[in-house]
C-alpha cells in the first residue's frame, strides 16, 4: 500500500523525470513527501509562472514533458502563461495542480478553481485524478498525450484528499511517442517536386528536432540546392553560417526574404506551423495557388491545411522524413543554383549594419559579440515594442 503522493512520485520516476519545478503548497504536501523517496530532484521556484516556464524550457531541451507542480487557485493561474507558451510552441509539458479536497468541491472553497475548465482552451488535455488507484493510468496517458502528434501541455488536478489516501496498485509503463512511418512513395514524390522546382525554399520549425535533424537537413539542402529559412523562434534548427541558410521568419523578418518566399515556386514546410509571425500576419506567401505548391511535413495530421491549402501532406516526424529523402538522389542536377545564390545575397544584404540615431550602434555591438564570444555562448533577448 502506498499513499497517492508516493504513487505519483513513483510514476514520474518511471517516466524518466529527473527533476520537477515547484512552488510548494499545502494542497500537495503528500506528493512532496513522495518525492523525497524517489530519484527526482525538486527545484523550488519563487513564483509559479517561473516554475511553468522552466518546465516548458525543459521540455524543449529534452523532448520529454517538463513537469511543474503548483497549488490551487492563484498558483494555477500564475502558471497559465507557461502552459500557453507550451501550447503555442508545441512543447511537451505536464502541469500538476494541487486541488481542494473532493468533499469541498463546487462550494467555492478557499482558492477553489475548476482546473479542467480553466486550462481547456490552452492545453492538449486537462483532467482531474479523483481516484488514487488510477494515478498510474493518468500519468502514463499524460506523458503519451503530451508527446504524441503535435506535442503540447497536459494539466492534471490533484485533489488534496486523493493524494493522502492509500491504494495497492501496479505502476504504469514508460511512455514513448508513437512512431510515425513515412507513407510509401511520399519521399520520392517530394523529391521529384523539389528536383523540378526552379525557386524552391525550405521552412524548418516545430518542436520535434535534434542535431541529427540539422545534419540531415544540411545534406538534403546541398543535394537539392535548397535555400533553408528558419521559422519563428527556431533559428537554432539550422546552422546560420551554412551556405544554404537564408534567414529566419521572425517578428523582424527580412523583407527581401519575404519577397523571395512570395516568388518561390515550391515550399517545403518541415514541422512548422503557419502562425502569424512566419506568415507576416497571414499574408505570406501570397495567395496559395497551383503555381506554388506547399509540401507540409508534420507529425499531427490536423496541422497541414489549417491555414494554407497544401499540395502534399506528410504525417511524419520531420527527421524520419528527411532521413528517407536523403536516400533519394535528385532526378536531375539542381535547376536553382542562381536562385540559391540570390537568396544568400539577400541575407548578406540584410545583415549589413545601417547607421542608427545615437552614439551606440547596436548592430556593431552584436557583430562584435558574434565574432568574439565562444561557440557555446547563449544570448537572450526580451520582447518589447
Amino acid at each position: 500500500m502506498r499513499h497517492g503522493g508516493r504513487i505519483l512520485a513513483d510514476q514520474l520516476a518511471i517516466q524518466g523525470c529527473e527533476r520537477v519545478f515547484t512552488v510548494p503548497g499545502e494542497s500537495f504536501l503528500a506528493l512532496l513527501d513522495g518525492l523525497l523517496d524517489v530519484n527526482v530532484k525538486n527545484i523550488v521556484c519563487r513564483q509559479e509562472g517561473g516554475a511553468a516556464m522552466m518546465a516548458e524550457a525543459h521540455g524543449k531541451l529534452t523532448g520529454r514533458p517538463g513537469v511543474a507542480i503548483v497549488t490551487r487557485g492563484p498558483g494555477a493561474t500564475n502558471a497559465s502563461s507557461g502552459v500557453h507558451v507550451a501550447m503555442h510552441d508545441s512543447t511537451p509539458m505536464l502541469l500538476l495542480v494541487g486541488q481542494v479536497p473532493r468533499r469541498h468541491r463546487d462550494r467555492e472553497a478557499f482558492q477553489e478553481v475548476d482546473i479542467a475548465r480553466l486550462f481547456q482552451p490552452i492545453a492538449k488535455w486537462t483532467a482531474a485524478i479523483d481516484q488514487t488507484e488510477r494515478i498510474p493510468e493518468y500519468i502514463t496517458r499524460a506523458f503519451r498525450v503530451a508527446m504524441a502528434g503535435r506535442p503540447g501541455p497536459v494539466v492534471l488536478a490533484l485533489p488534496e484528499d486523493m493524494l493522502h489516501e492509500t491504494a495497492d496498485v501496479s505502476d504504469g509503463r514508460f511512455a514513448s511517442p508513437p512512431a510515425l512511418a513515412v507513407a510509401p512513395g511520399a519521399a520520392r514524390e517530394v523529391a521529384a517536386r523539389l528536383s523540378s522546382a526552379q525557386r524552391p525554399i525550405v521552412i524548418v520549425g516545430g518542436s520535434v528536432w535534434s542535431e541529427t535533424s540539422s545534419d540531415v537537413l544540411a545534406d538534403v539542402s546541398e543535394s537539392f540546392g535548397l535555400p533553408v529559412a528558419a521559422s519563428f523562434r527556431r533559428q537554432h534548427y539550422f546552422d546560420n553560417r551554412h551556405r544554404n541558410y537564408v534567414g529566419d521568419l521572425s517578428g523582424s523578418m527580412n523583407p527581401l526574404l519575404a519577397d523571395a518566399i512570395r516568388e518561390s515556386d515550391c515550399i517545403l514546410a518541415l514541422g512548422c506551423r503557419f502562425g502569424d509571425f512566419p506568415t507576416l500576419g497571414y499574408s505570406l506567401p501570397a495567395e496559395p495557388s497551383a503555381a506554388r505548391p506547399i509540401i507540409h511535413v508534420h507529425p499531427d495530421p490536423a496541422e497541414p491545411g489549417r491555414v494554407w491549402p497544401v499540395d502534399i501532406a506528410v504525417t511524419a516526424n520531420p527527421e524520419t522524413f528527411l532521413t528517407e529523402l536523403a536516400l533519394i538522389d535528385p532526378v536531375a542536377p539542381p535547376l536553382n543554383r542562381d536562385w540559391l545564390l540570390r537568396c544568400r545575397s539577400l541575407l548578406a544584404e540584410w545583415r549589413r549594419p545601417t547607421p542608427l540615431p545615437g552614439k551606440v550602434q547596436f548592430a556593431e555591438v552584436m557583430r562584435y559579440l558574434s565574432d568574439h564570444l565562444p561557440e557555446d555562448a547563449v544570448l537572450t533577448s526580451g520582447a518589447g515594442n
